[in-house]
Order: C-alpha cells, then sequence, then structure tokens
C-alpha cells in the first residue's frame, strides 16, 4: 500500500470517528472486517496516534487559526488538520513538505480549494513556529507545496 493510500484510509477513519462514539481500534476493526478497508501499520499507527493525542492536536491546532476557532471548523478541515499535525509531530521520518502536500491534497479531495489554501497556511504557520526537524526546510503557508511522494 502506498503511503498516500494509508493516509486516505486514516483519514477515513478519523472522519468517522468525529460521528462516533466506539474506540479508534473498533472502527478499525470494523471497517476491516465489514468494509474491507485496506489498513496498513503506518495507517493504523496514525489513526491511533490521532485518537491517543487528540486533546493536545487540538490544543496546538486552535493555537494556530486564524480567523476560526476550532468548534466552527468544517469536520473535514478539522479531520485533515488532526491527522497531519499527528504526522508532523509524531512521524519525523516523514519530511515536512511530504505532510503539508498530502494534508493539502486530501482537503482539495474532500472539501474545496479554500479549504486547501486554508489548511496550507495553518500548516505553514505551524512548521514556522515549531521546531519539528532539524536542517529541513519548511513550507511557506501562502504556497501550496508541490511535492510528489516517493513512496
Amino acid at each position: 500500500m502506498k503511503r498516500r493510500d494509508a493516509r486516505e484510509s486514516a483519514f477515513q477513519l478519523i472522519f468517522e470517528k468525529s460521528f462516533q462514539k466506539e474506540s479508534m481500534q473498533e472502527l478499525l476493526d470494523q471497517a476491516i472486517a465489514w468494509r474491507a478497508l485496506e489498513v496498513d501499520d503506518y495507517a493504523r499507527r496514525l489513526v491511533l496516534l490521532t485518537e491517543e493525542h487528540c486533546e493536545e492536536l487540538d490544543v496546538g491546532i486552535e493555537s494556530f487559526l486564524t480567523g476560526w476557532k476550532l468548534s466552527r471548523l468544517p469536520r473535514v478541515t478539522l479531520t485533515v488538520l488532526r491527522l497531519s499535525f499527528c504526522e508532523l509531530l509524531y512521524f519525523p521520518d516523514i519530511p515536512v513538505r511530504v505532510s503539508i502536500n498530502e494534508a493539502v491534497e486530501l482537503a482539495k479531495k474532500y472539501a474545496t480549494e479554500e479549504d486547501a489554501s486554508y489548511i496550507n497556511g495553518v500548516l505553514g504557520t505551524f512548521v514556522r513556529k515549531t521546531p519539528l526537524r532539524k536542517n529541513e526546510e519548511t513550507a511557506q503557508p501562502e504556497e501550496e507545496v508541490a511535492v510528489k511522494e516517493a513512496e
């Protein structure tokens, strides 16, 4: 499974979790058994870490929002931001530019161009103000990052 596909599976599960009371593990089990959703180790780790750190991710996200409150964000936008913040914070092997680009692509697919631009801006500000990776170039919030994932 390509990492892009794994992210999309993770996105779908994290989004579904926003409507459900079940644990993420229960949703994972149901998705695999009933919907034949392909979930590799990367996607599984991403969704479980997002659930585990959801409150702190939300605090972090809210501190970088401009003109919005967390509670007013569309669920798709919030889901993409949660997934992306989790990946940026807990997956140091993933280049920052790749994480941002993938977030923007998910937003373009499941939301709107405006949402994608907003997400790009929030993530760009976050990576500029947060020491995530040493010696790695970060994205500018005004430009969409155009990085093709090698996997």
